[in-house]
């Protein structure tokens, strides 16, 4: 196994919070859910998502080891749509991107830094910060453990920001604002008839993602039609354009996320507006994508519009699930020996616009996170077929957008 096969693994491990089978009973296994919350009368002042978040902020859950319910176990209340939450490896802090364009009379939006209890799961915030550009729409944490990572998608913006000895967090080490080219709103691969266009009006910095070796940081510019790459500097806490900066999609396509295969040598990119996976070969020691790959999300002959969201391999890396808008679908795609990926199936979302959807720790459930319809839907995974089985549950969520988790008992 290879150094940076097993950093990735370990990292991954962490990341998703590895299962225990010494697991104390006495500890739950949680769920922290992400939501975009602002009051109507804020959507109506602010550059936020609609529809008006219904959400109450960061919604709390215990969840079922056996069946993968998720009963309620508490909120964080908060008006400024805290859309996107990560944990650290070790659990014992939870950062969220507050999806907001208003901090201290700026246009900036803020992350929040909060301190995990570790009997009951429960949050105490450290701090906020802002976080260099508006709408912060994604957060990622660096390997070190040391900075968290931020994607500002109504400012265009990427930051970085340092984790200090008690969690909280400090005013970002680093900004990179994306400037210059944007691409057409009409997206090369769109399917017949689509009228789903987004967000080719300006720069829009939709995700960012360190690679495993935390010395590579990526980026996506949905409007650029572009994912960046930079060095990162984790001594300094800075970024430089690697040496090869970016990759381009395809015109108007508009990527929105990535992910990386556990292998490390392998990346996943999914179109928001192409409704389109592309593979790409990823060479860790030099930062450059190759494209091999591109597929359609959607079943043969889909006709009309579609948004898609999430992408994530499973964690044994045997396949690929791409999120459908719209169609309000899971496409499923096995990954063959090379990387290259080939049509499964698909399950409907049993809900309404599935913004993202992860995994618990073992792997064994799926949560739909379906925005407009107000729930998570919960799914069964077979790890043989791939294909996932809806297990009949749903957790009532005001507007959620994601899903992280946490095993106390580990």
């Amino acid at each position: 196994m290879s150094r940076l096969y097993a950093s990735l693994l370990l990292f991954t491990a962490l990341a998703y919070s590895v299962h225990s089978t010494a697991a104390e009973p006495d500890k739950p296994l949680m769920a922290y859910v992400g939501t975009f919350s602002s009051p109507l009368q804020d959507v109506l002042k602010t550059q936020v998502d609609l529809p008006p978040g219904n959400g109450r902020g960061i919604h709390l859950f215990e969840v079922n080891r056996e069946t993968g319910a998720l009963t309620p176990a508490g909120e964080v209340r908060m008006g400024t749509s805290p859309s996107c939450v990560v944990l650290n490896a070790d659990g014992t802090r939870l950062y969220s991107s507050n999806e907001t364009d208003r901090y201290e009379g700026t246009r900036e939006g803020t992350v929040s830094a909060f301190e995990v209890d570790q009997t009951s799961g429960q949050l105490t915030l450290l701090n906020t910060v802002p976080s260099g550009g508006a709408g912060p729409t994604y957060v990622a944490m660096h390997p070190t453990g040391n900075y968290v990572l931020v994607a500002n998608y109504f400012g265009g913006s990427i930051a970085v920001l340092p984790v200090r000895e008690d969690g909280s967090l400090g005013q970002a080490t680093d900004v990179k604002v994306d400037e210059g080219h944007i691409g057409p709103t009409k997206a090369e691969h769109a399917p017949p008839g689509s009228f789903a266009i987004s967000g080719h009006d300006r720069t829009h910095a939709h995700q960012i993602l360190p690679d495993a070796t935390g010395e590579f940081v990526l980026h996506v510019d949905l409007a650029q039609d572009r994912i960046y790459v930079w060095k990162f500097d984790a001594n300094r806490g800075k970024l430089s354009p690697a040496a090869e900066p970016f990759v381009s999609l395809p015109p108007g396509d508009g990527p929105r996320h990535i992910h990386f295969h556990p292998n490390g040598e392998w990346m996943y990119s999914i179109q928001e507006e192409g409704s389109t996976v592309v593979f790409f070969e990823w060479n860790a020691a030099t930062g450059k994508l190759t494209p091999k790959q591109t597929l359609s999300t959607l079943p043969e002959g889909f006709a009309g519009s579609n948004f898609c969201s999430e992408i994530l391999p499973s964690h044994d890396g045997k396949f690929v699930y791409c999120g459908n808008r719209l169609y309000d679908s899971i496409g499923i795609f096995k990954i063959g020996d090379d990387g290259m990926l080939s049509y499964v199936g698909e399950e409907w979302t049993r809900g309404d616009y599935p913004r993202s959807f992860n995994f618990d720790p073992t792997g064994h459930y799926l949560y739909s996170l379906n925005q407009r319809a107000d729930n998570v839907a919960i799914f069964e995974v077979d790890k043989v077929t791939g294909k996932l089985n809806f297990t009949g549950q749903f957790a009532p969520v005001g507007n959620p957008s994601s899903i992280v988790f946490l095993d106390l008992a580990k």
